[in-house]
């Protein structure tokens, strides 16, 4: 992460992951004037070839892995090879990012006629048929087996992982594990899907087989979460909250091991548990009506 700026000034540069901004802040009866760490939210506008796209709003940090990652997640592109990151801007207004692309996918890309206006990086915003929204993602592998003791091992160096939502208290992460639970790699954005597209593109730059281990996230698992992962060819995602009937439905035809609720407590598999070894019962309790979604 950016060195973060001193207490007094009052701005910091839009590639900082946070901000400081003025608060008045009340603490066990006492009222008093502060600088608070806040996370940085910026448009992220992407092109192709010349071509405008999307424009997303994202913590601008890993800029490029994220350009990578949701060209890959979004089937603009098959593999890293195929995408060059030609200029990164950072203006007032935010971050422009010029890309190219093999002049077939630019024509595939062309067709498909988006003007994604995200928030917080959805993916699917601005996309003009249900069609286009529900495409089926390609198949994922056999994957690996995965004990659930290494899974809570994962998770436990994911919450260690985050400087800045320990920081900022804003941001969600995705993190990627060994089939042991050793985290290897570990992206933030105030976006779940930008922190998981970071994390793809940060995979397909370091070479590391979406087929070897477990994609760990600090979300909800909705939809776009499972199709982003399936799309990148990872077998198994775990999420820290619930998973939607069609985020399912998705990972059950794609072939995506979806775990829910994967917490200090247990976890829920919804879908292809054969990748999950059990350490103990091997029933899986429900999760409980308490349970809140994030």
């Amino acid at each position: 992460m950016s060195a973060k700026p001193s207490l007094s000034e009052p701005r910091a540069t839009p590639g900082d992951g946070a901000v400081r901004r003025r608060v008045r802040r009340l603490r066990d009866g006492e009222l008093r004037e502060t600088m608070d760490a806040v996370a940085a939210e910026v448009p992220v506008a992407l092109a192709y070839n010349g071509e405008p796209f999307a424009v997303m709003m994202a913590t601008p940090q890993d800029i490029a892995d994220f350009a990578l990652g949701f060209s890959l997640s979004e089937g603009i592109v098959g593999a890293a090879g195929e995408l060059a990151v030609e200029d990164i801007a950072t203006s007032l207004e935010g971050i422009s990012v010029a890309l190219r692309v093999p002049p077939a996918r630019a024509a595939a890309l062309a067709s498909r006629r988006r003007n994604l206006q995200g928030r917080s990086g959805c993916g699917v915003c601005g996309t003009e048929s249900i069609e286009a929204v529900l495409r089926p993602p390609p198949r994922v592998g056999d994957g690996p087996r995965i004990a659930a003791s290494a899974l809570q091992r994962a998770l436990g160096e994911l919450r260690r992982s985050q400087p800045l939502n320990a920081l900022t208290g804003a941001t969600h992460a995705a993190g990627w594990a060994d089939a042991d639970g050793r985290l290897l790699l570990a992206r933030e954005d105030v976006g779940r899907h930008n922190a998981l597209d970071k994390l793809i593109g940060a995979m397909a730059l370091a070479g590391i087989d979406p087929q070897a281990g477990v994609c760990v996230v600090t979300s909800r698992a909705s939809y776009e979460m499972a199709m982003k992962a399936a799309q990148a060819g990872i077998a198994v995602l775990a999420a820290i909250s619930a998973p939607t009937a069609l985020a399912i439905a998705l990972a059950e035809t794609s072939g995506l091991t979806l775990i829910g609720f994967a917490r200090d407590d247990g976890h829920a598999v919804y879908t292809h548990p054969q990748r999950l070894l059990e350490d103990g019962d091997d029933a899986v309790a429900a999760p409980r009506a308490t349970d809140t979604n994030r």
